[in-house]
Formats: C-alpha cells, sequence, structure tokens
C-alpha cells in the first residue's frame, strides 16, 4: 500500500529540489505542520547514504528556524494564529499546565520533547506562551534536534544497507508505526 510513496519518496532524494523540499517540511514541522520531516529524512538518507551529514543538517538548521516561527507565534500571535492552532490540536486545558512547567522545567521540557514524537510544535509555541528565555529556546533547540536527525542519520549511515532491506521488506508494517507515532505523539499531549 504505501511502496508508490515510498519509491516516489527516494527518486525524490536525488531530485536537485530535495533538499530545499526537506528544509520546507522541517521549518513547517517546527511551527505548524503535522508531518514530521523523518518522512523524508530517511528515506533520503537511505538513498544518498555519502550525504547523511549534510541532509542532517539540513534538517536541523531548518527545525530550528521553524521552531524560532512556532515561538513567535506563541509569544506574539498568540491571539490570532497561536489560538486557532491550540484550538486545532485541541490543546486548551494542556497549554496552561505546561506553562506553568516552564518555570520550573522549561530546559527540560525543550531538549526531551524535542527527541520524541510529541509534535514538536507544541514546543515551540507553549515556549512562546511562556516567554521562555529566547536565546536559551533556540540553544536548546538546536541541541534536541540536531541530537535527533544526527543520530538517526549516522545510524541510516552506518548500517543503512541492511536496515534499507529490512525496511523495505516490511513496508507496510514500518508506515503504519511511523503513522501510529504521529498520532501517539498527538495523544499523549491531548490527554497525558
Amino acid at each position: 500500500m504505501f511502496r508508490p510513496l515510498y519509491d516516489w519518496v527516494l527518486r525524490l532524494a536525488h531530485h536537485k529540489h530535495a533538499l530545499p523540499a526537506l528544509a520546507g517540511i522541517s521549518f513547517a514541522e517546527s511551527s505548524f505542520f503535522p508531518i514530521p520531516p523523518d518522512a523524508m529524512l530517511i528515506p533520503m538518507v537511505l538513498a544518498q547514504r555519502d550525504k547523511a551529514w549534510l541532509i542532517a543538517g539540513v534538517c536541523t538548521v531548518a527545525s530550528v528556524i521553524g521552531g524560532m516561527f512556532g515561538y513567535l507565534i506563541g509569544y506574539a500571535l498568540l491571539e490570532s494564529v497561536g489560538q486557532w492552532l491550540i484550538n486545532l490540536y485541541h490543546m486548551q486545558d494542556k497549554i496552561a499546565q505546561f506553562q506553568a512547567s516552564y518555570a520550573e522545567y522549561g530546559a527540560a521540557i525543550i531538549l526531551l520533547k524535542g527527541l520524541t514524537p510529541i509534535p514538536f510544535k507544541l514546543v515551540t509555541i507553549a515556549s512562546g506562551i511562556a516567554h521562555y528565555n529566547f536565546g536559551l529556546f533556540v540553544l536548546f533547540s538546536t541541541i534536541t534536534r540536531a541530537a535527533r536527525f544526527f543520530i538517526v542519520a549516522g545510524l541510516l549511515k552506518k548500517f543503512g544497507a541492511p536496515v534499507q532491506e529490512f525496511i523495505e521488506k516490511r513496508l507496510d508494517l514500518f508506515a503504519w508505526l511511523f503513522l501510529a507515532l504521529i498520532v501517539g505523539g498527538f495523544v499523549a499531549v491531548a490527554y497525558l
């Protein structure tokens, strides 16, 4: 079922616009888009293991810049765009709790949640709403996003061929698991 999409993404990995497309997805995911960049990062690294560090670097930089935009949404646009996103993700009750936890655990929240399937845009917007120190926000976002993307890229670079073969044999299973992680991240934020 997912084979045509997977094959398309692998072909896209060799296209001259692959890195800009990945950058766009990474930027959007950190501020308003629900699909994580891993959907492109993983097939792109598998298709071009020699460019793993470049791909992870582009993904990281675009994600951090997108995170800055998410911060701006929370900081300056709460009453318009920020409120719309909060309503879209049914986060009205959770945002107040999330804000309160920043007073004591801001660094840990950014660092830990940036590594999980919990949508990073929620962290970036909440950081802006809480008026968390912008310099520290950028620093911690860079650390956590770089760790996430460079670890994935490094593992795929080193173990790419067997991993690719393993994934391709079980492509539908991995696609459903990936979708379950995305949905699970939203559910975790909404109900935990």
